[in-house]
């Protein structure tokens, strides 16, 4: 008979074994970014402006390059590739969002 209790690490949840240190922090705060990205971009948040939507992946980097010149956050800014086949080849869009200008105001506002 075969000790199988090695098999029991396998199962384990990466969260349980023993970590690199550094790493759980890291983690929670990649997971909190997340949620602030989130929130950001939510629905009501703002919307979506389409950019440009082009087949040409040279003219989507340099409008990218652009509005990264001018400033734009780059967590505020999406590509979205649209795959294609023989009949309708690959053709990409690039995003930003816009926030509704009354919700870009709110967290300036103060109780204090």
């Amino acid at each position: 008979m075969h000790d199988r209790s090695n098999c029991l690490a396998v199962l384990t949840p990466a969260s349980d074994s023993g970590l690199v240190p550094g790493q759980g922090k890291r983690r929670r705060r990649q997971e909190a970014e997340r949620q602030r990205l989130a929130a950001r971009t939510a629905p009501g948040a703002g919307q979506w402006e389409v950019i440009v939507e082009t087949r040409d992946q040279a003219e989507m980097r340099t409008r990218l390059r652009r509005l990264r010149e001018a400033g734009v956050d780059g967590s505020m800014i999406r590509i979205d590739t649209l795959c294609g086949r023989l009949a309708l080849p690959t053709t990409y869009r690039l995003s930003r969002f816009v926030a509704d200008p009354g919700r870009e105001s709110e967290p300036e506002h103060s109780d204090h």
